[in-house]
C-alpha cells in the first residue's frame, strides 16, 4: 500500500496569546477532523487522504476560521508537519485576519 493511499500524518502547534474559549476554538478544530494532543498545549493531530497542497490549505483555514471564532489578545503562530516533513511558519495577521508565511532570517556566521 502506497503512502497515498495511507493518507497524510498531520502534526499542528499553534501558539496562541490570550484566547477567550479554548474550548469553543477546539470544539471548531474537533469537528473539522484534529484530535486534541493529551497533556500538550494546542497540539493537534489528524489524517488527510488529499494532496500536501489541499492538506495545507485546510490546515491554514480551519485555524484561521477557529480563531476568527474567538477574541485573543496578542499574536497566534502557526506550524506543522505532513508526513513528518516540516513546513514554514506561519503568524496570523490580524489586519488581514489571513495566515501569512512568516519570514525566517538566516543567522550570519
Amino acid at each position: 500500500m502506497s503512502d497515498e493511499q495511507d493518507g497524510i500524518e498531520l502534526l499542528v502547534l499553534l501558539e496562541v496569546e490570550g484566547l477567550e474559549d479554548k474550548q469553543r476554538f477546539e470544539k471548531h478544530v474537533k469537528k473539522e477532523g484534529f484530535v486534541v494532543v493529551e497533556d500538550e498545549e494546542f497540539v493537534y493531530t489528524g489524517k488527510s487522504t488529499t494532496s500536501l497542497f489541499a492538506t495545507k490549505a485546510f490546515i491554514l483555514e480551519v485555524f484561521k476560521v477557529a480563531l476568527q471564532k474567538q477574541e485573543f489578545k496578542g499574536k497566534a503562530n502557526l506550524v506543522f508537519l505532513l508526513n513528518e516533513l516540516p513546513y514554514p511558519p506561519y503568524y496570523y495577521d490580524l489586519n488581514t485576519k489571513e495566515f501569512e508565511e512568516a519570514e525566517i532570517k538566516e543567522e550570519t556566521k
